[in-house]
């Protein structure tokens, strides 16, 4: 007969998730998790088959818990230069919560680990590919509404405010600097005009 697992998985997913934003991939062992998420590392193996597989839990939690929440952010309606304004802000909120502030995850893994995981780059892009779709959707919409020029490519503004949104968080992590990044995103909010 199988034991029934003893704890929340939701919660101890949670536990791990901000480990790895704190630390990385490769500066969280299997100890540094089990005690974040107070369980025992025999049922880190049971649970999630490995440490990997704890690590693809915890991506697919983030993308729940931040990724699509922003997404729904940006596809709320009303003025788009605004919402994308808003979406700035938000970014720079998260970023500049002072010291200890866990990064980003998506950004993370893109650099630690979407080169030598498959699974991994497909979570990364997925994501990544759902943001890009979602501001080509609204800068597209706004174009036909005539709230945004359509001299420029729906699709290459798109592409740039993703990226904006990435490296600010990048940025952010390097130097928290709430005036730079405004700024910042204030230059990415004029290719709108």
């Amino acid at each position: 007969m199988a034991r029934t697992r003893e704890f929340d998985t939701e919660a101890a997913v949670t536990a791990a998730m901000q480990a790895f934003r704190r630390t990385g991939y490769g500066g969280t062992s299997v100890r540094d998790l089990a005690k974040a998420m107070e369980i025992g590392s025999g049922s880190i193996y049971a649970a999630f088959g490995s440490k990997e597989g704890l690590y693809l839990a915890a991506l697919d939690l983030y993308r729940r818990h931040y990724a699509l929440p922003f997404i729904e952010m940006l596809r709320a309606g009303g003025d788009a230069r605004e919402t994308i304004r808003a979406a700035f802000a938000a970014v720079i909120d998260e970023v500049t919560c002072g010291p200890g502030q866990a990064s980003c995850l998506i950004v993370g893994a893109a650099m630690e680990r979407a080169h030598s995981d498959a699974q991994v780059a497909e979570r990364l892009r997925a994501t990544t590919q759902l943001l890009e779709l979602t501001l080509f959707e609204v800068i597209a919409e706004a174009q036909g509404r005539g709230e945004i020029p359509a001299d420029q490519s729906a699709a290459d503004l798109a592409g740039f405010l993703a990226m904006t949104f990435q490296g600010m968080r990048v940025m952010g992590a390097i130097n928290p600097d709430r005036a730079a990044l405004t700024r910042t995103a204030e230059v990415a909010l004029n290719c709108l005009r």
